[in-house]
């Protein structure tokens, strides 16, 4: 019987204490401060007491409440993106708000609406930014503002310094896509929930209103997503702002492009000069030599990164390989057509797929006409002629005195030496047309060679750039 007295004394207790901790929370959590006049130094002793009391612990009348932090930010300047280096660096103003619990005034009594606060003398929550890769070298700010609501107002500049994965496939005309993760370094959800102060639309319109640089990068899109991070099973918040930047082509276009495309134009149009009255290998190892000269000069304003090959290295590389090429054939045709007298004659089914067939469809039609006509000509004349064995057929009823004899004899002594002396000349003759012949064909050769590979030459360039268009166009953020 005793027993149960003394538990029903302890219950009655345990709710009367609990009742008096319910009333302290309620009226501590609207009670305004008392300022004796309306002036700073009245506020400033009325807090006095309130801010002290949350200068070391979050300001909160229970510690199992969770203390809201709403974080905003301001893009104000693009500084630079050092490819190699793989970073990002930016200049940006940070705003954070949250409550102190308790803590309220009425401005009118008090004779102000906010005041402002050494940081040192309250809560300030331990936000950072993950991807910072150096001290932030941005002024300092010793102050806060908190207003007659209890909310501060902590606004801080920073010059970020962070890490980005940098793609620069596209070069040029790329897009990069840095992010900066807000969260608490110590404080995990229970303690510290983060929110947006505005809606990313609204961080994104700001900040193109704010930027001042007007660098080698534009701002072109922001995006932003709350997650949650799961340590250890503890949980923490993360804000998380992805900044999507657009670098100006300009400067390289006019700097790379157009020199490389300039040169690549004068090898391809070198295909026109004709081999035999122009040194065209001796023009083309300038081209070359030059536009070698070109990579070195323009080697600096190359990115370097070892994630991935730019597309604008492979269409130097390209171009100068082509360059390479084409010097290559020009250097086959020029010896072809010097040394062609002393080559063996055009094989019968190279002359057939090449100047019957091939020299169509190029349009050489024409030439290679000619070309077969000769041919036949020269087969005609073969025919024709006579033969080394041949002699004068004389009568013998015209043989009749021996003084008509000896004339007949020394007239067909002289025949016959202009015979062999008509002979001579003719193979002479035959020689020189079949070497004469033999050279055309070798040199309509290579001249319809050389057409078909000034057209495999502007059919490649055509399908290379195709190729890198595409490639650059599928690339996606």
């Amino acid at each position: 019987m005793e027993v149960r007295t003394w538990y029903a004394t302890l219950t009655w207790f345990q709710l009367i204490t609990n009742c008096f901790i319910i009333q302290y929370l309620l009226l501590g959590s609207v009670q305004s401060l008392n300022c004796s006049e309306p002036t700073t130094k009245s506020l400033l002793n009325a807090m006095k007491k309130e801010v002290i009391l949350y200068s070391d612990a979050r300001p909160v009348i229970s510690l199992s409440t969770p203390t809201n932090v709403t974080v905003d930010l301001t893009l104000y300047g693009i500084l630079g993106v050092n490819e190699k280096a793989q970073v990002l660096e930016t200049y940006v103003w940070v705003r954070m708000t949250w409550q102190i619990e308790g803590l309220s005034w009425d401005p009118a009594e008090c004779g102000a609406e906010k005041i402002s606060l050494p940081r040192e003398k309250i809560w300030v929550p331990d936000i950072i930014i993950n991807e910072f890769m150096d001290e932030n070298r941005a002024p300092e700010t010793y102050y806060v503002y908190v207003n007659s609501t209890g909310h501060v107002l902590d606004g801080r500049p920073f010059h970020v310094i962070s890490s980005c994965k940098l793609d620069i496939y596209t070069f040029p005309f790329d897009f990069q896509n840095c992010s900066y993760t807000f969260n608490s370094y110590k404080h995990t959800r229970d303690d510290v929930q983060l929110f947006f102060l505005l809606p990313i639309e609204e961080i994104f319109k700001n900040s193109l209103k704010a930027i001042t640089t007007k660098g080698e990068w534009e701002l072109i899109d922001m995006r932003a997503k709350k997650t949650e991070e799961d340590f250890h099973g503890e949980k923490w918040d993360n804000l998380i702002v992805y900044i999507v930047l657009r670098r100006r082509a300009t400067m390289y276009v006019v700097n790379l492009l157009i020199p490389s495309s300039f040169l690549l134009s004068l090898d391809l149009f070198s295909f026109l000069l004709p081999p035999q009255e122009v040194d065209r290998v001796s023009f083309k190892m300038t081209l070359i030599l030059g536009y070698t000269v070109f990579l070195l000069l323009m080697n600096e304003m190359l990115p370097v990164t070892g994630n991935n090959l730019p597309l604008i290295n492979v269409f130097f590389s390209l171009c100068l390989a082509l360059m390479v090429v084409s010097l290559l054939e020009t250097i086959f045709i020029t010896n072809v057509k010097c040394g062609c007298r002393d080559f063996p004659p055009l094989p019968k089914w190279l002359r057939i797929l090449v100047l019957e067939y091939l020299a169509p469809l190029i349009r050489m039609k024409k030439s290679c006409d000619k070309h077969i006509v000769a041919n036949r000509s020269e087969s005609t004349f073969n025919k024709n002629s006579m033969t080394d064995n041949a002699m004068i057929d004389i009568p013998k009823e015209e043989l009749v005195s021996g003084s008509q004899v000896r004339v007949w004899e020394q007239c067909l002594d002289e025949m016959k030496k202009m015979s062999k002396d008509l002979l001579a000349i003719r193979h002479q003759v035959e020689e020189q047309f079949n070497n004469d012949n033999r050279k055309d064909e070798w040199i309509m050769f290579v001249n319809v060679i050389d057409r078909v590979l000034f057209i495999m030459y502007i059919l490649f360039i055509i399908v290379s750039l195709g190729t890198i268009m595409i490639c650059g166009s599928t690339f996606k953020i």
